[in-house]
């Protein structure tokens, strides 16, 4: 039997959560090799533990974590901050070991169950890790509460008191048949029965938004389902499955299983299964299909054909859809940012900027409640979550290059008006050396001068109007900047064509070494009322945009010469914010 050590890594918000590591011997010349283990909800690392000796690769280190609010990591019991927050450790807990046992992201595989086998799943699609293989079991995409409207209950309880907790419901004999397993999670005194309100309806929201975009997973994957699951549905783990992107997949259902897969009485040939599927994808290449061609064939090209498609004439979608617009039309008259945006467009420079601002304005009591739930929709919300996420990530590249005793030099080659990037200067010493604003709109090149000179900041930045696609432009850009960002602007734009020439203009400008912020739009639960109900800044155009999938955004600007080393992604999903660096 392998022997364990225990140890902590420091997350992204400081907390230290601890995992088990068992180290591997990988053979003379062999790059090292990992399987991380992800544990149920409720339980920690420890409960599965008992894979690292039956999925006998010895030649594999394993790591098991305990996650956030379980086992011997610090928190409350069952709790965290957010789902998204629990999603993020994952990332963190992956840079850790790369960074300290010399484990490339490549020469990962993931075996996770239930609630971890959600969190992955989440951390997969969102972030595209280039992990070797994935899989799942039992994943709890979807939990039996089997009271009516338990969920919508909890949802409004949470609204009237906060966040509270719920213990499970569950009996340790319908988890497993095997009687140590059940005896075990009875008496041990880290597993924790209770759930916070806060992270289950977190679970649900993100598993609903992986099934339905489960086609955005390009990894490995095989699905271990329990055939006799009292915790959990059947159904979304099948459409998960059906809807998976990857070329390499496979499912296995388990027939009399209960809901603790890897731990069930006969789990030798889930576990053999589970061995074989690492092992092979360990021997196959690391590639991944291309998807620079995703604008012309896949299913975000046909989503967003469907949606710039008319509907039939007075058919009730129609009609629904000529109501709603109507009703923002007059909305317009009594809510400013209703109006901004019809008049410039809802995709625009100024309309962005109002949003950043988020201060409710209209021309009566009435005007300002419209406004504030205009203000309030979950895509603005995303927007001004996306403007904090820039600015971190700004501040970490200027660190970057300061502790490589290389000036800051910034482009930013749409800037709208430039509110992201000068507010991202507050508290930062000494300040870039220069800082270069382009955009293709008169008005924000005129609004994002005055915003320059309102923060003071004219001796090293300057606004000009300029083409964010013209390649040679961008390529012939002095002072040759060391950090670029184009933020907002390549979700506007379907072609790839046109998205990889003006990333390929960056690559050409940018210094070796310097960096990029990029911005990626994987999701949106609101694709539908954009482009039937919004207008963009192209004429009144219709404001229909076609999603990238998180893994298609990384290889546009992989294949321009950049490779990533940071991400964040809001709690929805919806915007992601990536820091990439010239490679050299």
């Amino acid at each position: 039997m392998r022997d364990a050590q225990h140890q902590t890594f420091t997350t992204h918000d400081g907390v230290e959560l601890a995992y088990r590591y068992w180290p591997g011997s990988p053979a003379p010349d062999e790059p090292h090799k990992a399987v991380l283990l992800f544990h149920r909800g409720h339980e920690h690392s420890g409960r599965i533990a008992h894979l690292v000796d039956e999925l006998n690769l010895p030649e594999f280190a394993f790591f098991a974590w305990d996650a956030r609010g379980h086992g011997l990591s610090p928190g409350l019991r069952g709790d965290s901050p957010s789902f998204a927050t629990s999603v993020r450790d994952v990332q963190t807990f992956c840079d850790h070991l790369s960074a300290t046992y010399q484990i490339d992201e490549d020469n990962m595989a993931v075996v996770a169950q239930s609630v971890g086998a959600v969190i992955v799943a989440t951390w997969v699609h969102d972030y595209a890790p280039r992990i070797r293989s994935l899989v799942l079991a039992s994943p709890a995409f979807k939990v039996k509460l089997y009271v009516p409207f338990a969920r919508q209950g909890l949802a409004l309880m949470r609204r009237l008191r906060g966040n509270f907790f719920v213990n499970s419901y569950v009996k340790a004999r319908f988890l497993s048949h095997d009687p140590q397993r059940v005896a075990t999670y009875d008496s041990d005194p880290l597993i924790t029965k209770a759930i916070s309100v806060n992270v289950l309806l977190g679970l649900y929201q993100a598993a609903e938004r992986v099934v339905a975009d489960a086609q955005a997973i390009q990894v490995p994957t095989q699905l271990l389902i329990s055939g006799a699951d009292f915790v959990v549905h059947r159904q979304p783990q099948e459409q998960f499955f059906d809807r998976l992107g990857s070329l390499h997949k496979e499912k296995h259902t388990l027939p009399g299983f209960f809901h603790d897969t890897l731990g069930e009485k006969n789990r030798c040939s889930a576990v053999a299964s589970a061995r074989r599927f690492i092992l092979h994808n360990f021997k196959q290449p690391t590639g991944r299909p291309s998807l620079l061609a995703a604008d012309h064939l896949g299913l975000t090209c046909a989503e967003s054909e469907s949606l710039a498609a008319p509907l039939p004439h007075n058919s009730l979608h129609d009609l629904y859809w000529r109501m709603t617009r109507a009703g923002m039309r007059l909305g317009s008259h009594l809510s400013s940012g209703l109006k901004l945006g019809f008049e410039t467009g809802f995709d625009s420079g100024s309309t962005l900027d109002y949003v950043y601002r988020n201060t409710p304005t209209g021309t009566s009591i009435l005007g300002r409640m419209i406004d504030s739930n205009y203000l309030n929709s979950i895509g603005w919300r995303g927007i001004r979550q996306r403007k904090l996420h820039i600015e971190k990530l700004l501040r970490v590249a200027m660190a970057r290059l300061r502790d490589q005793g290389r000036e800051v030099r910034i482009v930013d080659i749409a800037a709208g008006h430039g509110r992201y990037i000068l507010e991202a200067l507050q508290g930062v010493s000494p300040l870039p050396e220069s800082i270069l604003l382009r955009d293709y709109s008169d008005i924000n090149v005129r609004d994002g001068s005055a915003l320059i000179t309102e923060k003071g900041l004219e001796s090293i930045a300057q606004f000009v109007k300029a083409d964010a696609f013209d390649q040679d432009d961008l390529a012939a850009l002095e002072p040759k900047p060391t950090l670029a960002v184009v933020s907002g602007l390549y979700e506007l734009f379907a072609d790839n064509q046109m998205v990889g020439a003006s990333l390929a203009g960056l690559a050409a400008a940018v210094e070796p070494g310097g960096y990029l912020v990029y911005t990626g739009q994987p999701w949106h639960p609101q694709l539908e009322l954009i482009a039937r109900a919004l207008t963009s800044h192209r004429a009144g155009q219709a404001w229909v945009m076609r999603r990238r999938t998180q893994a298609e955004m990384d290889q546009l600007v992989a294949a321009a010469g950049f490779r990533k080393i940071e991400m964040r992604v809001d709690e929805w999903g919806i915007f992601t914010v990536s820091l990439a660096q010239r490679v050299k």
